[in-house]
């Protein structure tokens, strides 16, 4: 339980905060955030689920609870969110408005995953290798250490260029989300690299690199801010004493976790377990290895490394490449994708694929393993070589890739030859074919519920999550199931501190179409946008399909095409900040948007006065990792849809909702073109669970 002294410290954090804060507005939600925060800190392993409306004031709340607790049980806090946009919003103006107006002098570190930062050796490579703008190799491996994929563009040479004398002059530290210049797609993977391209305290470049220096920053801070996908990955790394986590970041049982934007989090955490093949990719990366496998025993002049000769070690990758082939010819066989199908997959029903299938995987199993081992070996001795010269860091970086790659593979085949728990989900493993023809195959945990519950609960020194939408309408069933939450933590659904009723309208108008009628309902969407949106105004449209957001856009006539900024056609700060200029400037721009612009996006007042919603936004049926969930809840004697599909679907719709009213002026209409609300009867229920806005449901003719 919290001491009585920091009970005080956390009241007098308050009163600075109130008294001190620009704007600052007292909230009963924010207070009541603030005393579950500290109470689920004060407990060993204690866990509070926290669903906080826009204008709560999430992020102070929860800084005035944590930051006093760490320090009074001098813990870690760590801060983990889903978007770059909020990680720079804590550590640029939150976390330093917080400290200065308490008079705290505490150490702040954001920390980024390894290939958000620039990797020196890489760039140095990078620039040394362009040559008139032809592709170029190294030191006469050309063929198999080719750096560029086709000639460099002029932009490319240029944003080089800048890049390295920013670092080089120390103007830059080599943050990629802030560098100088724009860096191209083609770019970037040149000038980072990953954890298996790195070598360590062994690159000559180690005492300069960003990622390192970010991580002594780290090692230094009081507060740390990170994204989910790095928290993740920390956490599901063996650490000390047979536990989970503590490598990357601070030890699990010494730091109080934070997940801002929680509804991401099973979502991440189901994806850290996923991993596929691209079969014909793989075969040709073997060969092309097996040339830098022949580079590397000349360069190191051995005849044996990892106990192998170069010709058993180019026995290993055959064998390994002769499985492969055999298991693509097998699945070519065995299943014959239907022509007319756009995205042919074939998936294993409750998990379980063909026998020939698995014995396949099961000895790319035991060969990837084995070549993993001996290959780890080859690089091993490459890297600990003195004066290897360019050839070296090439070789070096090839062999760290194509260990992670070959090592994601061999997970794939694990997960494809193992067998499934009895009393818990199985895998989704399933195979497709790419508009190259290629096959692809693929594993997927199903629920994010084992792993959270091996690596987080019970791990950490305590957890909160929060989010603006966490449950169904106060039920946080689905996202209890979804994390595996302990039955002894706390969810807490706050009210919005905004006057909704009096704010917004949600209209249902009687359209005569269902979504399942595919043209005939883009139609009616466009016709109603077409006669009832203010086009001299500021809208957000939102599609669950870029098929029908397309269909809808080739309709509308053109004068209102004109005023229609469509995802996809420009990069989406692009096209907001466009948007917001128009709007401003009297001349009306509406956007429309896929699932990405239904959360996260912050158009107050004019920037968006109305959001017409197209369709609810349940998951596509054909997710073949939902599939496979849904097919094990009904071996169960469950019903995935009300128990997964409506309460998701239901969280979404609210996600969408909040897209309108973000401060107390704001007034506007949600619009929504689908009529299940109303003829479903869950759709009752979905109506009820969403904010309670004025509701305005037209009656069919």
């Amino acid at each position: 339980m919290l001491a009585d002294t920091t009970k005080d410290a956390i009241r007098a954090a308050y009163a600075r905060i109130r008294d001190g804060l620009p704007g600052f507005r007292a909230r009963a939600s924010q207070g009541r955030m603030i005393a579950e925060v500290a109470k689920a800190f004060g407990q060993a392993g204690g866990v509070a689920v926290i669903e906080a409306p826009t204008g709560t004031g999430k992020s102070m709340a929860y800084l005035i609870a944590g930051v006093e607790v760490a320090r009074f049980q001098k813990k870690k806090l760590l801060i983990a969110t889903a978007t770059v946009a909020l990680q720079e919003q804590l550590v640029q103006r939150d976390i330093p408005q917080y400290l200065q107006l308490n008079g705290i002098e505490a150490k702040v570190a954001l920390a980024k995953g390894r290939g958000r930062y620039l990797c020196p050796r890489n760039l140095a490579m990078a620039a040394n290798s362009i040559n008139d703008g032809a592709q170029m190799g190294l030191a006469g491996f050309d063929a198999d250490l080719v750096l560029w994929t086709r000639p460099p563009q002029p932009r490319d040479k240029q944003a080089l260029a800048r890049l390295r004398e920013a670092f080089d002059r120390r103007e830059w530290d080599g943050d990629m989300d802030a560098a100088p210049e724009a860096v191209s797609d083609l770019l970037r993977p040149m000038v980072t690299t990953s954890a298996g391209g790195c070598t360590g305290r062994k690159c000559a470049q180690f005492m300069a690199c960003p990622f390192f220096a970010a991580r002594r920053a780290v090692d230094d801070a009081e507060i740390i801010v990170a994204n989910q996908d790095l928290v993740l990955a920390d956490l599901t790394m063996p650490g000390e004493d047979e536990g989970w986590g503590g490598v990357i970041l601070p030890r699990p049982d010494e730091t109080l976790y934070i997940f801002d934007e929680g509804h991401h989090v099973a979502g991440k955490a189901i994806d850290r377990g996923a991993s596929e093949v691209h079969m014909t990719a793989s075969v040709r990366q073997l060969s092309r290895l097996g040339r830098q496998v022949h580079a590397a025993y000349s360069l190191t002049d051995k005849e044996r490394l990892g106990k192998l000769s170069l010709d058993q070690g180019d026995a290993k990758l055959q064998q390994l490449s002769d499985a492969l082939e055999q298991l693509e010819k097998d699945i070519r066989l065995g299943w014959l994708p239907d022509p007319a199908d756009t995205e042919p997959m074939y998936r294993g029903s409750m998990g379980q694929l063909p026998e020939p299938w698995v014995e396949h995987a099961r000895l790319l199993d035991l060969l990837g393993g084995e070549v993993l081992r001996w290959l780890t070996a080859v690089r091993r001795a490459v890297v600990e070589m003195t004066d290897g010269g360019p050839t070296q860091e090439a070789l070096a970086r090839e062999f760290g890739i194509a260990l992670e790659r070959i090592g994601k593979q061999s997970a794939c085949w694990h997960a494809w030859a193992g067998s499934d728990a009895d009393d818990a989900p199985p895998l989704a493993r399933w195979v497709t074919l790419g508009t190259d023809q290629q096959l692809v195959c693929h594993s997927s945990a199903v629920s994010a519920g084992d792993l959270l519950r091996e690596v987080l609960w019970g791990n950490a020194s305590g957890v909160v999550m929060t989010s603006a939408t966490l449950s169904a309408g106060g039920n946080f069933r689905g996202f209890a199931d979804a994390v595996g939450l302990p039955d002894d933590a706390v969810t807490l659904s706050l009210p919005s501190p905004f006057d909704l009723a009096g704010q917004a309208r949600l209209e249902v108008p009687a359209m005569r179409t269902l979504p399942d009628a595919r043209e005939a309902h883009a139609e009616e969407i466009t016709a109603w946008l077409a006669e009832n949106l203010d086009w001299e105004a500021g809208n957000l449209v939102l599609f669950t399909s870029r098929a029908k957001l397309d269909r809808v856009l080739q309709k509308l006539p053109i004068a209102q095409v004109r005023k229609v900024r469509a995802q996809g056609s420009l990069g989406k700060s692009q096209l907001i900040a466009e948007h917001c200029s128009d709007v401003e400037a009297g001349k009306g721009s509406t956007l429309f948007g896929l699932a990405s612009f239904g959360e996260g996006l912050d158009l107050p007042g004019k920037l968006c006065e109305t959001v017409v919603i197209t369709q609810l936004p349940f998951a596509v049926p054909t997710d073949p990792v939902g599939a496979t969930y849904a097919e094990w809840l009904e071996s169960r004697g469950r019903n995935p849809f009300v128990e997964v599909s409506i309460p998701e679907a239901t969280r979404l719709l609210t996600q969408y909702c909040g897209r309108l009213i973000r401060n107390e002026t704001d007034r506007g209409r949600i619009v929504l073109l689908d009529r299940r609300v109303v003829t479903k009867r869950y759709g009752s229920g979905m109506l009820k669970a969403l904010p309670p806005f004025q509701r305005v449901i037209e009656r069919t003719p």
